[in-house]
């Protein structure tokens, strides 16, 4: 069992969250379809005492689902633009991975109120999904286009929403504020 605590980390390492938002609508099918996966129940959030063995889990379990599954659209796999499941024979897009982070998490024995679905918007500025683990070092990212697990403010997305640390069903909207600019000079 993950070593939960409700320490808070320095400012900043935690995303701002605001409003209460709607779940996308991939969650919202995603859990018509798997109920058993989206319990109606609410739990104090918490943050998990990262210590080398977590974080070593954390960055092994990534790695695994990310050389598991083989990238594939939505489209191509289920005829949907947007159809949210577990990997369908090592297949899938980016909330399959994400689900999958989070389902090999939770049976290794850490909190759900910790593993939270979040949306982005990627460097090409399109929908992505990614899985927010709270540790006590900060909101760190799994993912499946970057292979490190980073701290949410060291990734290269804008953050939208995500599951609230309440209750699988719940989002919230993220205040992502961070300042990104590239710029180039002229010869």
């Amino acid at each position: 069992m993950a070593a939960a605590t409700s320490v808070q980390a320095g400012p900043g390492r935690f995303m701002e969250m605001n409003a209460v938002v709607k779940a996308p609508i991939g969650h919202k099918q995603f859990c018509r379809d798997n109920g058993w996966a989206c319990p109606d129940e609410r739990y104090e959030p918490v943050v998990v005492r990262l210590d080398e063995a977590r974080w070593n889990e954390l960055i092994a379990i990534n790695a695994e689902v990310n050389r598991r599954i083989r990238p594939m659209t939505d489209e191509d796999l289920f005829g949907k633009v947007e159809y949210w499941t577990y990997p369908v024979d090592g297949y899938g897009d980016c909330e399959e991975y994400v689900l999958e982070k989070q389902r090999v998490l939770i049976e290794a024995g850490w909190p759900k109120s910790a593993l939270l679905i979040t949306v982005a918007k990627d460097t090409q500025n399109a929908g992505h999904a990614v899985l927010t683990v709270r540790t006590d070092h900060g909101d760190m990212i799994l993912d499946n286009q970057i292979e490190a697990v980073l701290p949410w403010y060291s990734t290269p997305y804008r953050y939208i929403k995500r599951q609230s640390a309440r209750s699988p069903l719940a989002w919230t909207g993220i205040s992502d504020t961070r300042v990104t600019t590239v710029s180039s000079v002229s010869k």
